[in-house]
């Protein structure tokens, strides 16, 4: 089935002759669009786009038989008053997981740190416990709901971590959980192991033999029911060291998954040049990060994917994003959907914050929530723009007065359309 979106307002984040498949630095502030526009989509691809005929070229009825007649062109949508945008492309998020742990919100508004929560029994182990009593199908019950839940926000494409688990069955359980919404939902998907995410309270003083675990169990039966394409590690003060890092990186190469981390967050933690030797194809957090670093991730062209969720809900200190565009780096936005630090699903609200916080243009978010993100999850070839032959997945926004408008609205609901992979889907009918 074909779709014809006619008269659109404006086209935003378009690729016409060549196309890119990242922008950093300067670049991030191009954003090409298309005014009074049309984009006509045949199977899961944009076939074409461009301008709409005037009444002298015969307007709409020449686009119709351009593309082979009202037999050929399944539904027309106007979009008079309306953008289209690409999908989000959220390459950071710990989608699957049980319950919530709203109780150390409380504790957090009551002076108790990150840090003092988790060595309290809370953050990550408290999020393991929960998924441990959790049944797959029950977990894959919640973590749905929440799938569905970006889709209505305007996310098309989404990288869900494992991580809650820390023991080999739960991870794999996690893994199954998100191979499951690959295949239940319209969202491109690509799954990331991160059993090296906290050290589980059977292995309290033993990280050197969880990491052996690690390294030994986990990684070959991740890598033997092909669950995951990336290995990612928390390196940091109190969780896994640099050298922790290296044995897993190094160990998780040899059965094809490329490394993620999670780097500097809460102090210089040395992840970044770990990554970067092992090729890692992102960097995120990095809110401790220095321009010695900016050398690294930029010679080695890892994406910087800032998360300002969690700083905002941690109210810590924001990454350091003017810096690295100014130094040429290739930034990307991503939620960190998860329940302890980030329990926020809607990439929208990211880009607020970053222009708010972190001095980012509303033309360099949305290329940090677009092609940056889908460079981070290896999908730029297909996704994080509008062209000719990359997948369909875009939004219609409600009528609104700019693009400007998305990052400047921070909670004002904007999506009326969603298209993905050629078609669209209903998202009215699902409950949250």
């Amino acid at each position: 089935m074909s779709i014809l979106i006619i008269n659109i307002k404006q086209i935003v984040q378009v690729e016409r002759d060549m196309y890119s498949l990242r922008r950093g630095g300067g670049e991030m502030s191009v954003l090409d669009t298309i005014n009074n526009g049309f984009i006509f989509i045949e199977g899961d691809s944009i076939r074409e786009l461009g301008e709409m005929p005037g009444v002298a070229s015969g307007g709409v009825k020449s686009l119709i038989e351009r593309f082979g007649g009202e037999s050929r062109v399944g539904e027309i949508i106007d979009a008079t008053d309306k953008f289209v945008f690409p999908s989000y492309c959220d390459s950071h998020t710990h989608l699957v997981y049980a319950g919530s742990r709203e109780g150390e919100f409380t504790d957090k508004i009551r002076g108790l740190t990150y840090q003092e929560i988790a060595k309290r029994g809370g953050g990550i182990l408290n999020s393991a416990a929960l998924l441990h009593q959790t049944s797959e199908d029950e977990l894959y019950r919640q973590s749905i709901e929440r799938a569905w839940e970006i889709i209505a926000h305007g996310t098309g494409a989404v990288e869900i971590k494992s991580g809650y688990g820390l023991n080999t069955n739960d991870e794999l359980k996690m893994l199954k959980v998100a191979k499951r919404i690959a295949e239940s939902t319209p969202l491109s998907v690509k799954s990331t192991f991160l059993g090296a995410h906290a050290v589980p309270e059977e292995f309290r003083g033993r990280r050197e033999e969880y990491v052996n675990e690690i390294i030994s169990v986990m990684i070959p039966l991740v890598a033997t029911e092909e669950l995951a394409e990336y290995i990612d590690v928390f390196t940091e003060e109190g969780f896994f060291s640099v050298e922790d890092t290296d044995r897993i990186f190094n160990a998780a190469i040899k059965y094809g998954l490329r490394p993620k981390i999670h780097a500097n967050q809460m102090s210089f933690s040395g992840g970044v040049g770990v990554a970067v030797k092992y090729n890692a194809i992102s960097a995120d957090h990095l809110e401790f990060t220095a321009e010695r670093e900016f050398d690294l991730l930029l010679k080695n062209e890892t994406v910087a994917t800032l998360l300002p969720g969690s700083t905002f809900f941690l109210e810590m200190e924001y990454a350091p994003a003017r810096k690295m565009i100014n130094h040429g780096l290739t930034v990307a936005l991503a939620t960190n959907y998860n329940p302890g630090s980030s329990p926020y699903s809607d990439m929208k609200f990211i880009m607020g914050l970053a222009a708010l916080k972190m001095k980012m243009t509303p033309e360099e978010v949305i290329n940090a929530a677009t092609l940056n993100g889908a460079a981070a999850m290896g999908l730029s070839e297909t996704h994080g723009t509008i062209a000719k032959g990359k997948t369909a997945n875009l939004f219609i926004t409600r009528p609104i007065p700019s693009y400007s408008f998305i990052p400047y609205a921070l909670t004002t609901p904007v999506v009326e359309t969603v298209i993905l992979n050629g078609t669209v889907v209903n998202v009215n009918d699902r409950v949250f």
